[in-house]
């Protein structure tokens, strides 16, 4: 199962209708991760340690900053929702 990440900024309808689903879907908020403000590299560090896939809307910035953590990190990797 494929278990995912929300950052900070992530539309929080998709979100709460994601939680919603059934629990077949392994999603977390960034709120529920314990980083509910602006979260940086501690939500890209998150998401790694415990192996999920993070869901970000920030197509300007999270591939750079993403690509430039798991050079020397592991992470399972980022979705980018326009």
């Amino acid at each position: 199962m494929i278990r995912f990440q929300a950052d900070a900024d992530l539309n929080q309808g998709i979100v709460l209708t994601t939680i919603r689903r059934p629990p077949t879907l392994d999603f977390q908020s960034a709120t529920g991760a314990g980083l509910p403000g602006p979260t940086g590299w501690k939500i890209r560090a998150r998401a790694a340690n415990q192996c999920r896939l993070l869901a970000a809307h920030d197509v300007c910035t999270m591939p750079h900053h993403f690509s430039d953590y798991i050079r020397d990190n592991h992470g399972p990797g980022v979705i980018v929702v326009p």
